[in-house]
């Protein structure tokens, strides 16, 4: 990765779909999606998005994977590049949370991204093209 490698982070309900046999277009979309971050090597998550991504897809999911399939799927995606938050980060995604009128845990997601450096966060939870904290928010199944 060149230093103008511009880096992405994925929100969990991003990976879940991908993974969501019941998804339809958002699955394809999804697949398409973190295939390009894998090529590129340009992905990136959190250790809040692992464990989110573990629980939907081994419980919450129509057709769930298998406690050995979702270890098995996180031991991948840990080959990324994965922000571990510290409590001075619990406590900016507070000021997030009380300045911008997000949730506490996207506020999570947002300071994560934020932190790693992402110029883009992959999520449908936010309003697609808002910046916030210097990262752009794309939401992949709201464009053809």
């Amino acid at each position: 990765m060149s230093a103008e490698t511009q880096l992405e982070f994925v929100d969990a309900n991003v990976l879940v779909y991908a993974f969501d046999a019941s998804a339809g277009v958002k699955r394809t979309k999804a697949e398409q999606l973190l295939e390009r971050l894998w090529k590129t090597g340009i992905g990136c998550l959190s250790v809040q998005v692992l464990q989110e991504f573990f629980v939907a897809v081994t419980r919450k999911v129509p057709q769930p994977l298998s406690i050995e399939e979702g270890a098995e799927r996180l031991r991948e995606f840990a080959n990324w590049k994965t922000f571990a938050p510290t409590a001075q980060d619990v406590l900016a995604a507070v000021a997030i949370h009380k300045e911008s009128q997000l949730s506490f845990w996207d506020a999570m997601v947002l300071q994560a991204a934020a932190e790693l450096g992402c110029h883009l966060l992959w999520t449908e939870d936010l309003n697609d093209g808002q910046s916030l904290r210097g990262v752009r928010i794309r939401n992949p199944f709201a464009h053809p």
